[in-house]
């Protein structure tokens, strides 16, 4: 090989290592965007949206009444950024404890987010006001979707926990341990909440759950975007 042909090979290859990087990066930054975006309309539609106490009812149900088409595009979109994600971090995290569950369980969290934006919840908690509370097949898949939506979080930051103790980054891990506690123990309360106590705190209850998952997958994400992308050797 002449020593033009190695600095054309050398070239192309640095070429396409930082194509690699940007789209793995670009692929991570969606796991920063998804949880935030989620985070900021569940806030405002709940904070705006007439009629709807934020307080007691279940961000789900932003989906029903007027505007409902907004909830509804802010779980599609965020769940579209999440499966993103969930490759990305597949693509970085070849090897190691946690490197296939990992994004599998967020991939299953980020598929959630798309499937129970077509499926609408029931009215529940009083909203919308004068609505049928009875029970649908539609509305029973709702609520599945979103026991699978808490669980997978929940097992995702014990795994990533398991990696980051196996990497001795014991704050990082102790961290999702928390993380992953909350995020179950809200589910648990929001339920209990809502189907024993008469106009309690069931969607504040829940929305700490969401926040507190949600801040932990960007920071997730902009940690994963800090580490070199591997390279792929040329056969």
């Amino acid at each position: 090989m002449t020593d033009r042909s190695i600095v054309v090979f050398m070239e192309a290859s640095a070429q396409s290592t930082g194509e690699r990087s940007a789209a793995m990066r670009l692929l991570l930054a969606c796991g920063v965007i998804a949880p935030l975006l989620n985070i900021v309309v569940i806030l405002v539609l709940g904070a705006v949206r007439p009629d709807y106490n934020a307080w007691v009812v279940p961000d789900s149900n932003l989906e029903l009444g007027p505007g409902g088409w907004m909830q509804i595009t802010n779980y599609i979109v965020t769940g579209a950024l999440l499966l993103a994600f969930a490759i990305g971090m597949r693509l970085l995290l070849r090897t190691g404890r946690g490197s296939t569950w990992g994004p599998i369980l967020l991939g299953i969290y980020g598929f959630t987010f798309v499937a129970i934006g077509p499926i609408l919840p029931d009215p529940s908690l009083g909203y919308p006001a004068g609505a049928s509370e009875a029970l649908t097949i539609h509305g029973a898949i709702h609520s599945l979707l979103g026991l699978v939506q808490f669980t997978s979080l929940t097992v995702a930051c014990f795994v990533l926990a398991r990696r980051e103790e196996a990497l001795e980054s014991r704050g990082w891990s102790r961290y999702s341990v928390a993380t992953g506690l909350l995020v179950a123990i809200s589910y648990v309360a929001f339920v209990l909440t809502a189907k024993l106590v008469d106009g309690g705190p069931a969607g504040l209850i829940e929305r700490m759950g969401i926040i507190a998952g949600g801040i932990w997958v960007a920071l997730l994400a902009i940690r994963l975007m800090r580490r070199p992308v591997p390279r792929v050797s040329a056969e």
